[in-house]
């Protein structure tokens, strides 16, 4: 498996999954927006303040009313940098998931690119993704041209 997949509670085998963005679709990253916006984004303060983000209730409520049977991949372009903060988060909350994904060291790609060779490694993998929950139009154009029915999560981030 690529070093930058973490699983909850040792390997989860593959199967049914449902995808799920972080930033903007189950937490709040409002209050870090700022430091994105013009004239120069500050994209390493921006995740360095990602364990301060609220939880996105209903998201966070509908992940646990979906099956059981179904995995949860979690799939965000947080560089892996702040995974231990991004685990915090996730703990804090009690978040229902099975699979972290997130940026390796050094990977630089558009978000789109990243999660869409994410997607190629989760299905050669094993996983049948049925579902997608983005919040980013680009990242949603991808997931349905690959075939995943996927939920437009509107954050209000990309206007």
């Amino acid at each position: 498996m690529p070093e930058n997949w973490t699983w909850r509670a040792g390997t989860v085998p593959p199967g049914p999954a449902v995808v799920v963005d972080i930033d903007g679709v189950l937490s709040d990253a409002s209050t870090r927006q700022h430091y994105i916006e013009a004239p120069r984004a500050d994209w390493r303060s921006f995740f360095d303040a990602c364990g301060d983000d609220q939880v996105i209730e209903e998201v966070k409520a509908l992940l646990d009313l979906l099956d059981q049977s179904l995995r949860i991949v979690l799939l965000t372009a947080r560089p892996h940098r702040v995974h231990h903060l991004t685990e915090a988060w996730l703990r804090h909350y009690e978040i229902r998931w099975d699979l972290l994904v997130m940026r390796s060291w050094g990977d630089h790609d558009w978000a789109r690119d990243f999660k869409q060779s994410a997607v190629w490694d989760l299905r050669r993998a094993g996983f049948e993704l049925r579902l997608a929950f983005e919040d980013d139009p680009s990242n949603v154009e991808m997931l349905r041209a690959e075939g995943i029915p996927t939920l437009y999560v509107h954050s209000g981030y990309y206007e």
